[in-house]
């Protein structure tokens, strides 16, 4: 895969973080947005919100002067307000929703028009294996991640033919900070409904992402690629 500029959404932490070295090591040019925290050395750390349309716009505009345009769009940045269905409130629901699915749609509606231009792109969502089985409290969270494969499948068919493809990579339970406050029970529930009897690692999701940026996937597009050990049989 020749040198590229990538942008990654919500890079400070988790599997964002993890992808942002992972891309850097590979020796490509790369930025990280984040609200919080800080970005790996050797990362262009750009603060940004994706739920305002300014913010996002500021963002792309300074990758693209300290960088170049974005070639590869990594849609990462994600929240979760969990709450069972007849708790969840509309403002549960909506920040999820907004910052998901909508943040998701005006960060990847930026970076299109300079790779239609340069008739190359690789724009990687990352959804969730809850957005594929479901899973109870995160009505919000698995509708936002669900709505993530339509996203990709629609803008594959809109503008595949411009050397642009749009994947989906779903991971299952991978031990970040979120995992490590479990019970330990409940870490073993999973781990046994996992056919890899084991969670996943931040660098399982990096690895995944960097396959579908690669020149070697450039006919791969509109898919959907789990990284859950098997627990979602490919739902």
């Amino acid at each position: 895969m020749s040198n590229r500029v990538v942008l990654i959404t919500g890079g400070s932490k988790g599997s964002g973080r993890a992808m942002a070295e992972h891309f850097r090591d590979a020796g490509h040019r790369v930025a990280a947005t984040f609200r919080s925290g800080d970005v790996p050395e050797g990362v262009l750390g750009v603060p940004c919100d994706i739920t305002d349309a300014a913010s996002v716009e500021a963002a792309f505009e300074r990758v693209e002067r300290e960088l170049g345009g974005v070639e590869v769009l990594v849609a990462n940045a994600g929240i979760t307000k969990d709450t069972l269905l007849m708790r969840m409130s509309d403002d549960d629901w909506q920040q999820v929703i907004d910052t998901n699915l909508t943040g998701t749609f005006r960060v990847v509606r930026r970076a299109t028009r300079p790779m239609m231009r340069a008739r190359f792109g690789r724009i990687i969502l990352i959804s969730s294996v809850v957005g594929l089985m479901g899973n109870p409290g995160q009505v919000n969270y698995a509708s936002s991640k669900a709505a993530l494969v339509g996203m990709a499948r629609s803008i594959t068919r809109e503008i595949g033919s411009r050397g642009i493809t749009c994947n989906v990579v779903a991971p299952g339970f991978i031990d970040t900070d979120m995992t490590r406050v479990l019970d330990a029970d409940v870490v073993k529930g999973y781990e046994q409904r996992i056919p890899a009897g084991r969670l996943g690692t931040t660098d399982d999701v990096a690895r995944a992402a960097l396959y579908l940026a690669s020149d070697g996937a450039g006919y791969v597009s509109g898919a959907v690629l789990p990284v859950d050990g098997g627990l979602g049989m490919g739902h």
